[in-house]
């Protein structure tokens, strides 16, 4: 395959195609180079057509809470009184940047993903 742009899904299934021919391409060799520059298309193709969304900011803490083994009141030292910590859980009052800041730092969040709108009861 010559590369070029993937400007329409022929192009693009025609590249994904040829990836998984040539996947196993070690570094440094023209395939591997192909290969390299073929993964940067596809993923720029993929971005622009394919984009996938930030989660929902308290579904991410809730998210990464239960990955952590985390419960609740481990979140009082971070955000607050345990009646704060329920009512952003639930949803009942929007996250403060400081709050953001603290929630990024602790469970390893983007901050991108907690300032994102969210509707609130």
């Amino acid at each position: 395959m010559s590369l070029k742009p993937i400007k329409t899904e022929k192009d693009y299934n025609q590249a994904i195609e040829r990836l998984g021919e040539i996947f196993d391409a070690k570094k440094g060799t023209k395939i591997g180079d192909e290969l390299e520059i073929l993964s940067i298309l596809i993923d720029k193709y993929e971005n622009e057509h394919f984009p996938i969304e930030l989660p929902d900011p308290i579904e991410a803490i809730k998210f990464r809470m239960e990955q952590m083994g985390m419960k609740q009141k481990d979140l009082i030292e971070v955000i607050g009184f345990k009646s704060r910590v329920s009512e952003i859980l639930n949803r009942k009052r929007k996250l403060t940047l400081e709050m953001i800041r603290k929630l990024s730092k602790t469970l390893k969040i983007p901050t991108d993903v907690l300032v994102q709108e969210y509707a609130v009861k």
